[in-house]
C-alpha cells in the first residue's frame, strides 16, 4: 500500500464507523421482518428495547390494537393523554414508532412537557387548539391548528396544546420511538390551583393574539429557567 494514502484510508475507516455509532443512537433499524414483543411483565432477559415473541406464535392481532378508540380521564387540566408504546402494542417492536391521543375539554390543557427520545407529530381530528413549543434558545413557536392540521414538535423541546373553543377537541399522534418517554413541568414546577391554571391559558392565549416569537413575553418564572 501507498504509504501516502494511508492517512485518507484511514480517515475514510473512522469517518465510517463513527457515523454507524450516530445512526445506533436512536432506535436501531429492525433486522427482521417483524418482531411482536413479549409483554413487559412476562420478560426473562433485560435487552435496550423488548424480547421478540416466538415466530410461530405471531398472529394478526399482534399488528392491532383498540388502545385510542376511547379518551381516558380527564386531569385537572381538563385533559387526557394517552401514549401507546411497544409495551402496550407489541406488533410497534422494532419499528421505532409509537402513537397517542389526547382529549380536552373546553378550555382545556395539556401543559409544558416534552419528549426526551422522540419528535411529536399531532393530527387534529375535533376541534380548534393552540399549539407550541419552546426551543433551546427560549424562542417561542405557537399556531392555531383545526381540524386536518398537522403541527411538529422537534425531539426533546418543551410544547403544549391548548384547547381554544367551548367544544372538546381530539388529536392523534405519532412518535418516532418505540418509547418516546413524557417528562412534565406540571406536578413540580406550576402552582395547580385553578387560579393559577386560568392565568397559565391566559397569557398562552394572549401570546396567540399577539403572535409574540420571544418566549420572555410570557412572564412567568417557570418559564424564565427551562432550560437552564
Amino acid at each position: 500500500m501507498n504509504l501516502k494514502s494511508f492517512p485518507q484510508l484511514f480517515f475514510m475507516l473512522f469517518f465510517m464507523g463513527f457515523s454507524h455509532i450516530q445512526i445506533c443512537l436512536g432506535d436501531c433499524d429492525n433486522l427482521q421482518d417483524t418482531c411482536p414483543a413479549v409483554p413487559p411483565n412476562k420478560q426473562t432477559i433485560f435487552i435496550n428495547g423488548l424480547q421478540c415473541k416466538n415466530p410461530v406464535n405471531v398472529t394478526a392481532q399482534d399488528f392491532r390494537t383498540t388502545e385510542l378508540s376511547n379518551a381516558g380521564s380527564k386531569d385537572i387540566f381538563g385533559a387526557s393523554m394517552k401514549i401507546v408504546s411497544a409495551a402496550e402494542f407489541s406488533g410497534l417492536n422494532t419499528l421505532g414508532l409509537s402513537i397517542g391521543r389526547t382529549d380536552l375539554d373546553g378550555n382545556g390543557l395539556v401543559n409544558f412537557h416534552y419528549h426526551p427520545r422522540a419528535t411529536e407529530m399531532i393530527f387534529v381530528t375535533k376541534g380548534v387548539l393552540l399549539a407550541g413549543f419552546v426551543d433551546t434558545k427560549n424562542q417561542y413557536f405557537q399556531k392555531i391548528i383545526k381540524v386536518g392540521d398537522v403541527f411538529v414538535f422537534p425531539k426533546a423541546l418543551f410544547h403544549f396544546y391548548l384547547n381554544t373553543g367551548f367544544d372538546e377537541a381530539t388529536i392523534f399522534s405519532v412518535y418516532n420511538s418505540q418509547n418516546p418517554g413524557f417528562v412534565s413541568l406540571s406536578p413540580t414546577t406550576f402552582d395547580t390551583t385553578l387560579e393559577s391554571l386560568d392565568m397559565i391559558k391566559r397569557k398562552l392565549i394572549s401570546l396567540s393574539a399577539s403572535e409574540a416569537q420571544d418566549v420572555y413575553s410570557f412572564i412567568s418564572p417557570e418559564m424564565d429557567s427551562i432550560y437552564s
